[in-house]
């Protein structure tokens, strides 16, 4: 049976707004069926959890909004009402938690908390969540950047990722009033400006990808109290390489073994071995992407394949992984115009 995918893009840079594809089960193609720029700029998406409805922030300025697309039929997602503004700017990632969507408003630097209605629509913004601080780079760190934020895989904390004040902050949220309140903020070593986050499936290790100094940073995790720990780093680009990069994603593999990370300027996909502690990561060898600028990375359902998003190319490219050494090897290519998300069905 053929599933189904949907392809984020910017459409200030020439994307096509949101693009659903047909994937073919055997091969891991991508073939797109039809796309809607009705929302500007839906750079980033996530799924409810009944898989119902997709969610895509609307990346501008100098507010960004959020919007709700019925997946009743998966090939012709259809939009929900009008986007609901974040009241903040430039919302650059999304995660549903605890009944709510929140968004990541990097331009801003906070977490907009949005209601979500029973037919999966989206309500108004229940509560804004600012940060405060900022970093030692004042061309990227001025204040705070928010730029993920996702749930623990418990459920039950909320974890922001800010780029501009070198930390990470774990919430929880008051589902009866919206609030999010800080539990604990982690403060990262000054000026790497940390982007993303994965835990590990064993639940108590979690990964950071810094995007000022291609690091990932290795953390334990404890989901008792909400405590994040930082253990040691690992570059994630080979000896000797200079130049400018900027890692944006970084991916876990569902047993554990390997962690991969989009080198944007090195135009490749890092490969990461962990060791059976969750504690030891190094770097295995790094693979061409295939395109230029990778926004995105990310596993398909089965695990067995990688899809990276090529802003600057404008295309998604796949990857079928070794399971033994977890390096990746290009297997197709679909063009997609300013391409900066992939999520699957």
């Amino acid at each position: 049976m053929t599933g189904h995918a949907y392809i984020g893009s910017f459409t200030s840079a020439g994307g096509r707004g949101l693009v659903a594809a047909a994937v073919d089960p055997g091969s891991g193609a991508l073939t797109a069926l039809g796309e809607t720029a009705e929302v500007p700029n839906p750079s980033f998406l996530a799924l409810s959890e009944d898989r119902r409805t997709l969610y895509t922030v609307s990346e501008t300025e100098p507010e960004g909004a959020a919007a709700a697309f019925s997946l009743a039929d998966p090939a012709a997602p259809r939009l929900l009402g009008a986007p609901v503004p974040v009241r903040g700017a430039s919302p650059t990632h999304l995660a549903v938690h605890q009944g709510h969507l929140l968004t990541a408003d990097y331009g801003s630097g906070g977490v907009s908390v949005l209601a979500i209605r029973p037919d999966g629509s989206l309500g108004e913004v229940r509560s804004v969540l600012e940060h405060e601080g900022d970093g030692p780079n004042k061309g990227r760190q001025e204040g705070p950047h928010a730029h993920a934020v996702l749930s623990d895989p418990t459920g039950r904390w909320a974890v922001s990722v800010d780029l501009g004040t070198d930390s990470v902050r774990v919430c929880e949220l008051d589902a009866a009033t919206g609030e999010l309140e800080i539990e604990r903020e982690l403060g990262l070593r000054s000026g790497i400006g940390p982007r993303h986050l994965a835990f590990h499936p064993d639940g108590g290790h979690a990964y950071v990808i810094n995007e000022l100094d291609s690091v990932l940073t290795v953390c334990r995790w404890d989901p008792e109290i909400g405590s994040l720990r930082p253990l040691g780093g690992t570059r994630v680009l080979p000896d000797g390489v200079q130049g400018e990069n900027y890692p944006s994603e970084l991916v876990v593999a569902p047993d554990g073994r390997f962690v991969w990370v989009a080198n944007r300027g090195h135009n490749s996909i890092a490969v990461l071995s962990i060791d059976e502690t969750g504690e030891q990561v190094e770097l295995v060898d790094t693979v061409d992407c295939g395109g230029d600028w990778p926004r995105h990375l990310t596993l398909d359902p089965s695990g067995r394949r990688l899809y990276a998003s090529n802003e600057r190319s404008g295309d998604v490219t796949w990857f079928e992984v070794d399971p033994g050494t977890g390096i990746p090897k290009q297997s197709g290519s679909l063009p997609a115009p300013a391409a900066s998300c992939v999520l699957f069905l």
